[in-house]
């Protein structure tokens, strides 16, 4: 079928219907509508100062899976297509058009003539494919990546502006995957480069800013792109970007971040808290909020421990844990609690809220069930035993400690012992890999059922040691049906799968919070609740 840059398909008709009733976007305070002091007409010039809490320790975005460092590297690289995030639809940035087969497995991109990286070199056939062909070989930090390119049979030049992607099998999940970061295409001196050594050196992207300099855990700095001309069709402004400079500054404690807003050393910060709202509502800062969707925060189990290898243990978690309880206490206005493994703005999502209920006298019913005892101390025993769980995590946003705390209470209070265990950021993957973790605490952003398929199947990485069986072929079927009526079918299924077994344990939906200088301008979320700062200016 031919796929032109404004069609729609019945799949993108029902992301519509999904992502319009959900909570996208809602603003507290004053200048979020994008006026300004002045005549209120864009200018070119200046600098913004954005402060994030953490740092991935890598500026590759192909790699990248923090949202705080993705804020920064997506502005470097562009990708084949965006996703508009009112409607889910997705629309030409790098490709002006392409071609779909009728099954799904083949999918033809017609790129723009005339885009440069900013090394000079112009953008080919040969260079996207050199792109897709080099994603499997990124490792430990590319798994993102490598999922959405999993399956894929060959990449072929057909011209130097016509480069076709085959799959093994049909893959629905494809061309939404073409709009996200991970894929954004990097030059092909980039592409040559170790994985190692495009984490610490940043790459060579097409996009509207460049990588200036990056110090490890204190900051991000981009320029902007000269003769920038090929932004995505869904961005405001045509041509270069607004700003001249934009600075992320790492800065963990929240209230910091917070006080450096308020008193005008920053102008726009993320992971805004409960805590510091009411400081920054109103005056000269606004609040900008819009749901994540994908996989929630919750804690990602290591399925393969002796002691989580027992649904009934699993289970019994999962109901000890008192959601709403969670969102309301710790989290942002308007954060929703889990009601399934994926958020309610993710296509195809299922509300399981029932499965998720909390119910402490289940909870220990299934643990008696299972042989474990109350000790003298309140913690289960089971064969001399206690019932111990260490929940890995890390400082990437100041609601994270907070939520765990209140974990670690709910569970203790039906006997379940945990201890927290922070990590730096960089550690959080190789430990992922190795398996040795009881339980993570995280969550994952993409606006497509199909990330179910990259962290739970067998099939692909496993983080979280899944036993194989039925999931697998549910999992592997949604990703093959070219039958939305019949995908969303099967995603339900594997949602239902997956909270029903207790291989993830979700908590509350991820909302993105940013603090915002009503002097700064057109600072837009993406589809997946990341900012694009082509149309960001500052008056």
């Amino acid at each position: 079928m031919r796929a032109l840059p404004d069609s729609r398909t019945p799949r993108w008709a029902k992301l519509t219907a999904l992502l319009t009733t959900g909570v996208l976007l809602t603003a507290c305070g004053s200048g979020t509508d994008g006026s300004g002091t002045g005549d209120g007409k864009p200018r070119s010039g200046g600098s913004l100062t954005f402060a994030v809490g953490s740092d991935a320790g890598c500026v590759d975005p192909q790699q990248v899976g923090s949202n705080d460092t993705i804020y920064s590297v997506r502005q470097i690289v562009d990708s084949l297509t965006d996703q508009d995030p009112s409607t889910g639809k997705i629309v030409p940035w790098l490709a002006k058009s392409w071609d779909i087969s009728a099954d799904t497995t083949a999918f033809t991109f017609h790129l723009r003539p005339g885009v440069t990286f900013s090394d000079g070199s112009p953008l080919t056939a040969q260079v996207v494919k050199d792109n897709f062909d080099a994603v499997p070989k990124l490792g430990l930090l590319g798994t993102l990546a490598e999922g959405y390119l999993s399956g894929v049979e060959s990449t072929t030049v057909i011209d130097p502006l016509t480069v076709k992607v085959t799959f093994r099998q049909p893959n629905a999940q494809f061309l939404q995957a073409t709009s996200t970061h991970s894929l954004g295409i990097e030059s092909s001196a980039s592409v040559k480069k170790s994985p190692q050594q495009k984490c610490s050196d940043g790459v060579i992207g097409s996009g509207p800013f460049v990588l200036k300099q990056y110090v490890q855990n204190q900051s991000i700095t981009l320029t902007r792109r000269p003769g920038y001309a090929w932004g995505s069709s869904r961005w405001s402004k045509q041509g270069e970007a607004y700003l001249d400079q934009v600075v992320f500054k790492v800065v963990p404690e929240a209230g910091v971040r917070a006080g450096s807003l308020r008193s005008g050393q920053v102008d726009a910060i993320g992971s805004v808290g409960r805590a510091d709202e009411a400081a920054l509502k109103g005056g000269q800062v606004a609040l900008q909020r819009r749901a994540n969707p994908g996989i929630v925060f919750g804690l990602g189990f290591n399925n393969a421990r002796p002691i989580l290898k027992d649904a009934r243990v699993r289970r019994a978690i999962l109901s000890a844990v008192d959601r709403k309880q969670i969102a309301d206490t710790v989290f942002p206005t308007g954060t929703r609690a889990a009601t399934s493994v994926l958020a309610h703005t993710t296509p195809d999502y299922t509300d399981l809220a029932p499965d998720l209920a909390f119910d402490a006298a289940r909870a220990k019913s299934l643990l008696e069930g299972a042989g474990w005892r109350v000790g003298g101390d309140g913690i289960r025993v089971k064969d001399g035993r206690k019932l111990s769980l260490t929940i890995d995590w890390v400082p990437n946003a100041a609601t994270n400690q907070p939520a765990l705390e209140l974990i670690q209470q709910q569970l203790r209070s039906v006997g379940v012992q945990v201890t927290l265990k922070q990590l730096q950021l960089p550690q959080l993957s190789p430990i992922q890999q190795s398996g040795d973790y009881d339980a993570i605490w995280g969550n994952i952003t993409r606006a497509d059922p199909d990330i179910l398929r990259s962290s739970f199947s067998t099939k692909l990485a496993n983080f979280y040691r899944v036993p194989a069986g039925g999931l697998d072929t549910t999992l592997s079927a949604q990703a093959a049906t070219s039958d939305p009526v019949e995908r969303s079918r099967l995603v339900a299924q594997a949602q239902q799968s997956i909270v029903r077994d207790a291989y993830n344990v979700p908590v509350v939906e991820l909302q993105t919070q940013l603090g915002v200088s009503t002097k700064v301008h057109g600072l837009a979320f993406d589809a997946s609740s990341r900012i694009q700062l082509h149309d960001t200016w500052i008056g």
